[in-house]
């Protein structure tokens, strides 16, 4: 029997295929460029805005992980963006300790108050941990205004917050050096949730989500999972209420009232359920924006014109802007495919 030889100079190594052309990452590179940009293109009160948009855009991303990928309900995330502030406000006032570092060490005080918060609470389901949650949110006002911590907290007058801008060799003031800062931790945050929800834990969040019986008998955690991405939320509000505090550089009771814990839930369903990135980011556009609109338009009334635009969106596509956006960017690409 003889063998054939075979012509090496025919086998060659197989071509390695380019990754198809992402849109998703150009659109990702081009918002981050256009925030880097803001710093020097906005000025004065505008910093101020682009930076508390940026601050409850963060908190509103922890409370998308809660809700829309772990299916639970929170009316009392405001206590914990107020813990964050005022945390914040402390190692400032009382320590000096740098602005910018100041929401690491929210972040790490918040995530304890969720840990201990949380174990409990998530023993309670729906409606139950929902009103659990508000009943935090209503009595966080009045603790900070108690006699008891007024010697930290200042009490009823609140603290008024002195902060140094960047170094001179920076070239940025106050608000640009704030700014900066926000932006910063905004996209650690982004990048964070990212991974977050595209990895192994967004699928034991989904899972605990749609069937937790299921979810066990694939060997999921429901217990770690649902703490997990309580305590996620909870480190989110922290460090966007520290964000808050170091954009005002004021904090007081009356800055966190209950319907705080609101306005965060109305940015992650009006800004889109499930949508990690976008809409977060529009619901925290529409929470801070439109109020100030709403009264321009209708002195005295604008809270009417505010609960009539939310549920037109509501209505309209319950997805919030988020979906809107992906509706519309949908029929862009069809038009366009068929033409």
């Amino acid at each position: 029997m003889t063998l054939q030889s075979t012509d090496m100079t025919q086998i060659t190594a197989p071509t390695r295929r380019r990754p198809p052309f992402s849109w998703t990452r150009l659109s990702y590179v081009a918002a981050t460029l256009a925030l880097i940009a803001g710093t020097g293109v906005l000025e004065g009160y505008e910093l101020y805005l682009a930076s508390s948009i940026l601050a409850y855009a963060i908190a509103a991303m922890g409370l998308n992980v809660l809700m829309g990928y772990n299916g639970q309900i929170s009316l009392g995330h405001g206590a914990f963006f107020a813990i964050g502030a005022y945390t914040a406000a402390i190692c400032i006032d009382r320590f000096t300790v740098p602005f910018a570092l100041t929401p690491i060490i929210a972040g790490v005080a918040g995530m304890g108050a969720g840990w201990l918060i949380g174990k409990p609470a998530l023993r309670l389901e729906g409606v139950y941990l929902a009103l659990a949650t508000f009943g935090l949110a209503i009595a966080t006002p009045t603790v900070l205004r108690s006699d008891l911590f007024s010697e930290w907290t200042g009490g009823v007058q609140g603290l008024f917050l002195l902060i140094n801008p960047a170094p001179d060799w920076a070239g940025l003031d106050l608000d640009q050096s704030i700014y900066v800062a926000v932006v910063a931790y905004f996209l650690l945050f982004a990048f964070l949730t990212l991974r977050l929800v595209r990895g192994l834990n967004g699928k034991a969040w989904i899972a605990t989500r749609d069937n937790p019986i299921a979810a066990r008998a694939m060997g999921f955690d429901v217990t770690r999972a649902k703490t997990r991405a309580f305590v996620f939320s909870v480190l989110a509000c922290s460090v966007g209420g520290a964000l808050q505090a170091v954009a005002v550089q004021f904090v007081a009771p009356d800055s966190f009232p209950f319907f705080l814990s609101i306005s965060l839930f109305t940015a992650v369903v009006v800004g889109g359920l499930c949508s990690p990135l976008v809409g977060p980011l529009l619901g925290a556009v529409f929470i801070v924006m439109v109020p100030n609109v709403t009264e321009e338009i209708w002195q005295g009334g604008n809270w009417a014109i505010y609960g009539g635009v939310i549920i037109a969106i509501v209505g309209i596509q319950p997805r919030g802007l988020a979906g809107m956006l992906a509706w519309i960017r949908d029929k862009i690409t069809t038009h366009a495919t068929e033409r």
